[in-house]
């Protein structure tokens, strides 16, 4: 599914809060007059002195090591052409953004205010002491190629313009394995290329290395085919202009084994899939429209092999496969430069890495299940937390290779985990969870959509296939909101529980048999099914909704308890329980319980330890769970570490295959140093604890809410945990985005509730 993008959705995106996408945070305590002394005069003149002996120990002392330019004039801005450099900012921010979350490269995004090439160079020549790499981005050709190769020579860090080399080596890589699948040679295959700007050129070249034949490529323009007739070619046109007595596109396809398009959209018609020689390989790759649409090329033929660059089809061509992890091997040998052969070593590692088998939470994410090398498989997926260890240990040992890494990694295993650590591996978990939960769409329901942060995720989660939601509140409330704030919510039904008379008496019938012994008169009954949370929670339990969403503006007790009278909990369970995920720059971490039960049995404890680690395992992880207490071990005494040091016996017990221990205090659970030096015993010695349990609702509600403001984690939930049917609770004054992520876990906790 495509996502569509609204004007004003994406300029609020960029205003709201703190201006742009990015910032930047001190990696030093600055809490003392000591500190600011240190980080600044006089402190900073010590280091100051030892680069000036050693201009190599300014990667010691400094973040150049692990910080790149994305520099631009604004002159090629993605389809936008030459807008200017100041209207290149967000672009170039964006782009810092993905270095940072997918290889934990920071970034200053440089625009220049200048057209000229050779002032261009100059400038940022000039900026060299600054970074450990440059990536160029968006600068248009001829100029970009002179940029880049001028920069190159006079440069002794890596600078790659990524527009061009980016792409040729993803689709390079796709390109290999397609060849394979159709058991064709490259130096054989007949390639016809449209466009002739600088990915296109760049392409082009990769595949000359890879070992295709110049005379076998036909390169076309806007004005058709490049022959050595036309005249007023550029140098790089002249290069691939071809003798052949062609004039189009059409022609040329004639015959052709590979289409590989840099162009405008739908200039490829079937006729011309058709005239393509057996097992056509066809990228077309223009963006946001492809050349040919994906689904008229694939009716074309049978034997097709697709590519494009758009996510909602099978292999998405996307530079972000390529660009974090080349300048992260790069720099973590201070390269002097991106070469040739780490270009190619990260076209082998990206076609070697789509032949192996696919880790089931990439498979889930992208909803197949099914996914392995094949012709809807070519290249992995942006997703796949692998990138980052395959094709930056590839590019490394390429520029150690070629002379042109200053320093050499000894240990590849400590480099591996290293990798990791920098984005941490559960980094892309929400990611993971919103591709899941685009495989199957299920009726989410709103209890409180007269808000206006509802109605707004409601239109992300339609937009974007996360779910459908039902929007439960006074309908002309709803609708005066929509309007005024331009909300489409055309695909989001409305239901106004005081217009519905059927349903009201229904559920009305249904909660008085229910309650009738508790306590509850019909009158009541009558009168409470009007709340909507009662009414919503009466929806799901009669199959009329898949997943309830409330709280966002009541008390957790309040909204929780019409969920607990009318659904229950699950068979077997005595207590539910609420669990956050938390997520810092240390990884993710589960806590639990942190909404509900205020001070749980030895009994209480085993339920909340068996809900969270089989959900932690519902998003794939597998649990390594700490029972926490101000104890370690039997350290110290009191009614706490009797609890925890109890429960913890009784889940080894009930739950063999589970890795747990405790009573253990918060920081020596997470701190496998200590463990190893103090407690070697410990189950959680070697890799430490990700899923905390907390002994009360005190301590986990005020750990949780903590870490949020003062540590600077990001939080997903509360999730609840051991209800019959899904039911989830907001957090009071939830953003857009935190009921767009917490709807997504009721969808796919609703699709798992249905396997």
């Amino acid at each position: 599914m495509s996502i569509k993008i609204r004007k004003q959705d994406a300029l609020n995106y960029h205003t709201q809060g703190q201006p742009g996408k990015i910032e930047v945070i001190p990696t030093k305590v600055l809490s003392s007059q000591l500190d600011l002394a240190l980080a600044y005069s006089p402190g900073v003149a010590e280091p100051c002195k030892e680069i000036a002996s050693n201009r190599e120990d300014v990667y010691r002392y400094t973040a150049k090591g692990n910080l790149v330019g994305v520099i631009s004039n604004g002159t090629a801005v993605l389809g936008l052409g030459n807008i200017g450099a100041e209207a290149s900012k967000p672009v170039m921010e964006g782009k810092g953004v993905l270095f940072k979350k997918f290889a934990g490269i920071d970034v200053f995004d440089i625009e220049i205010n200048e057209e000229d090439p050779e002032e261009f160079i100059k400038i940022v020549k000039s900026l060299e002491p600054t970074f450990g790499g440059v990536n160029l981005e968006d600068i248009k050709a001829p100029e970009s190629f002179r940029i880049e190769t001028e920069l190159r020579q006079k440069m002794s860090i890596p600078v790659m313009h990524d527009d061009q080399h980016g792409t040729a080596i993803i689709s390079a890589a796709a390109l290999i394995n397609a060849l394979e699948l159709v058991d064709k040679r490259i130096d054989e295959i007949t390639i016809v290329v449209n466009g002739a700007g600088a990915a296109a050129m760049a392409c082009t070249k990769l595949y000359l290395t890879l070992g295709a034949k110049k005379e076998n490529i036909i390169m076309c323009d806007s004005k058709g085919v490049i022959t050595t007739e036309r005249d007023n070619l550029t140098e790089m046109k002249a290069l691939f202009a071809t003798d052949r007595k062609l004039s189009t596109l059409s022609e040329a396809l004639k015959g052709a084994d590979m289409f590989l398009g840099l162009s405008v959209a739908d200039i490829l018609h079937s006729e011309d899939i058709r005239a393509m020689a057996q097992d056509p390989i066809v990228f077309a790759l223009a963006n946001p429209n492809p050349e040919i649409d994906y689904n008229t090329a694939i009716d074309s033929r049978e034997d097709i092999i697709m590519a494009t660059g758009r996510s909602d089809h099978p292999n998405q061509v996307n530079n972000v496969l390529g660009f974090p992890y080349i300048f992260r091997g790069a720099l973590d040998v201070r390269a002097t430069e991106i070469n040739e052969a780490m270009k190619l070593a990260a076209v082998k590692a990206l076609a070697g890495l789509t032949k192996e088998p696919v880790p089931a939470m990439v498979s889930k994410a992208y909803g197949d299940h099914q996914m392995q090398f094949g012709r809807t498989y070519l290249i992995p997926k942006p997703l796949d937390t692998r990138l980052i260890t395959a094709i930056s240990p590839a590019v490394a040992r390429a520029a150690m290779e070629t002379g042109v890494a200053r320093v050499h990694i000894e240990d590849w295993e400590q480099y591996h985990h290293d990798l990791q650590r920098r984005i941490g591996v559960d980094e892309k978990l929400m990611s993971g969870i919103i591709s899941r939960a685009k495989k199957e769409m299920k009726r989410v329901l709103f209890t409180e959509a007269d808000n206006l942060k509802i109605l707004q995720a409601a239109q992300v989660i339609q937009e974007e296939g996360i779910g459908s939601p039902l929007l439960l509140g006074n309908r002309r409330d709803i609708e005066t909101m929509a309007e005024k704030h331009q909300l489409d919510l055309s695909e989001c039904e409305i239901i106004d529980p005081l217009e519905d008379k059927e349903r009201l008496a229904k559920y009305s019938q249904q909660l008085y048999a229910k309650r009738q012994r508790h306590g509850l008169s019909e009158y009541e009954a009558q009168k409470q099914v009007k709340g909507r949370n009662t009414f919503g929670a009466m929806m799901v339990q009669n199959g009329e909704a898949d997943a309830l969403i409330s709280g966002l503006m009541q008390d957790y007790s309040k909204t929780i308890r019409p969920a607990l009278q009318i659904i229950g909990k699950e068979d077997g369970i005595n207590k539910v329980a609420g669990m956050y995920i938390i997520n810092n720059k240390k990884g993710t971490f589960f806590f639990a319980d942190t909404t509900v039960n205020v001070d749980p049995s030895v009994e209480d404890m085993l339920d909340i330890i068996e809900l969270t680690a089989r959900t932690v395992r519902f998003f794939d992880v597998e649990p390594r769970v700490a029972v926490l207490s101000y104890s370690n071990f039997g350290s110290a005494k009191g009614s706490i570490p009797d609890k925890t040091k109890r429960a913890v016996q009784l889940a080894k017990e009930r739950f063999p295959n589970l890795t747990i221990d405790g009573d253990i205090q918060a920081n020596v659970a997470l701190n496998t140093e200590i463990q190893q030096e103090k407690y070697p015993f410990s189950e959680l010695a070697e890799k430490g604890a990700n899923t905390l349990i907390f002994p009360d609702l005190a301590s986990g509600n005020i750990a949780y809410k903590l870490v949020m403001d003062i540590g600077g984690a990001q939080a997903i939930g509360p999730i609840l945990l051991g209800m019959k049917k899904p039911v989830h609770i907001l957090q009071l004054g939830s953003s857009v985005s935190e009921i767009v992520n917490m709807a997504a876990i009721a969808v796919l906790d609703a699709q798992t509730r249905m396997e």
